[in-house]
């Protein structure tokens, strides 16, 4: 929600709060005063101490700290415990500003005075959370729209980026040539371009994946991608550590890889694709180096899927919890991308 919308937002509660009260003196005071003289007694101090400050500490202490603290985190029982002590501190402090305008009161009506501010506290601090999980459900509904429309764009993108014409006809044609020579591998090769075409089209919509799945589809992916080159240290592809249950953003390694793919030149050269992932407790860190031409007439930008799309969309799945280096130096272009991630997801997010 835009920050415009907030603050009229919350000037309206306390405009339709004034007014409230308003309306209330109006009907209890008698003595013939005018509305706009019983308007100003609200500036008068142990007036507006007495009906505003309870309300404002209430609202605010609910809205800013209970909130985020307790709330978001789904701690109901904590949240009531410390709503519950933050208005009784909120009454006394209240009542210790009245005091020198209540200083002939009895201890008894002192009590009554911090319950009834404490009261009245919480009311505005329940008013409080309302609103402000109004404000956090509609900034939610507004990133899932905009993450849904990423998605489809990323998902558009990867299917005229790596379903495209040249790599399948040239993976079909290299399978073909492959038949007579070595129908197992052949048949092999085939399997591997089905898994890849169905990952794609079907299981790359969730929102997350198991790791070990994305895994397969980058093994496949970079098998089917060695068969169109005969020298065999070309792609130096290595995984540290086990994926066990750990979820991840389909296709979120691969564009990288893709674009490695895409603009790596010297096919004869060593190493020329190197690609490195490390599964870490809590992190995940990915490593992908391709060299690739300096020379003006052939070079070619390394866009593929977008990096400004790729970069957007890392900043919709992991906010705060990712970091992407690229460096393009001397012919050779490299990504590191390091996600937090934890191997049980659920207990996490």
């Amino acid at each position: 929600m835009k920050k415009s919308a907030v603050i009229l937002l919350h000037t309206g509660y306390w405009l339709l709060y004034y007014l409230l009260i308003l309306c209330f003196a109006l009907v209890v005071v008698k003595g013939g005063m005018l509305s706009w003289q019983l308007a100003g007694i609200f500036i008068i101090p142990p007036i507006a101490i007495f009906c505003f400050a309870p309300g404002l500490l209430g609202f605010y202490t609910f809205y800013a700290v209970l909130f985020n603290r307790y709330l978001n985190k789904q701690r109901i029982g904590t949240l009531c415990i410390a709503g519950v002590v933050a208005a009784l501190a909120i009454g006394t402090l209240v009542t210790c500003f009245l005091l020198p305008w209540n200083n002939r009161m009895t201890f008894q009506q002192d009590l009554t005075m911090v319950l009834l501010l404490s009261c009245l506290a919480a009311i505005h601090g329940v008013i409080g959370l309302v609103m402000k999980g109004f404000i956090s459900w509609y900034g939610d509904i507004k990133l899932k729209e905009e993450l849904n429309k990423k998605n489809f764009d990323i998902s558009m993108a990867l299917i005229k980026a790596q379903i495209n014409p040249h790599f399948l006809f040239n993976t079909i044609n290299n399978i073909d040539v492959l038949i007579s020579k070595d129908a197992e591998r052949a048949s092999l090769y085939l399997n591997q371009l089905s898994g890849i075409m169905r990952f794609m089209l079907y299981e790359a919509r969730a929102e997350q994946i198991p790791l070990s799945r994305e895994l397969m589809y980058i093994d496949q992916y970079i098998a089917l991608q060695r068969i169109r080159s005969s020298n065999a240290s070309y792609v130096t592809y290595q995984v540290e550590g086990e994926p066990g249950n750990r979820m991840i953003a389909p296709m979120l390694l691969i564009s990288y890889i893709e674009n490695a793919f895409k603009h790596a030149e010297h096919k004869k050269a060593e190493d020329a694709i190197h690609i490195h992932l490390q599964i870490e407790p809590e992190r995940l860190v990915f490593d992908c180096r391709n060299l690739y031409s300096t020379q003006p007439a052939i070079r070619q930008e390394h866009n593929g899927l977008g990096n400004e799309l790729l970069q957007r969309r890392l900043t919709l799945l992991y906010p705060g919890r990712h970091q992407l280096h690229i460096t393009r130096e001397q012919g050779i272009y490299q990504v590191n991308l390091i996600l937090e991630t934890y191997e049980d997801q659920l207990h996490h997010c």
